[in-house]
């Protein structure tokens, strides 16, 4: 799992989101790309490898810094190559992401997680907080962690 760094990585990290999100799951494509995906925008981005092959991807960025010091950042787009789930890659992933949140100071995250993988989220530490409510049309739950 790398913090995505060149534009290959960059186009992998991608493709997997455009299998997974566009091509299986159906997502319009101008919902799937935002501002965030943009050359030189505020997001940091993950991709994961497998002997050469794209197997996942991660999203982070800031959302909100208190007055207090306190950071929180929000995970996004975090996909598996459907032929690869079950494998741990998932939780790969997540720990990668969570690492790095932790080592730039972030001390809480936030995700919006589909209902159908709520519970892996859970065995991560992410407490649902929140109504059930549609995203790119398929219900989601706002999941929240410290990462103290």
């Amino acid at each position: 799992m790398f913090v995505v760094s060149t534009d290959a990585e960059r186009r992998a990290a991608f493709s997997i989101r455009r299998e997974v999100f566009v091509d299986e799951q159906g997502v319009d494509e101008g919902i799937e790309w935002d501002e965030h995906d943009e050359p030189g925008a505020d997001a940091t981005h993950f991709v994961a490898y497998d002997d050469g092959d794209v197997v996942g991807a991660a999203r982070f960025r800031a959302v909100d810094a208190d007055a207090d010091e306190s950071a929180t950042g929000k995970v996004e787009r975090v996909v598996v190559a459907a032929d690869r789930r079950g494998e741990g890659w998932g939780r790969r992933v997540m720990d990668t992401v969570e690492s790095h949140a932790r080592e730039a100071g972030f001390d809480r995250l936030e995700l919006h997680a589909q209902t159908p993988v709520q519970e892996f989220y859970e065995t991560l530490g992410y407490e649902a907080y929140g109504d059930e409510f549609e995203e790119a049309g398929i219900p989601h739950v706002e999941m929240a962690k410290a990462l103290s």
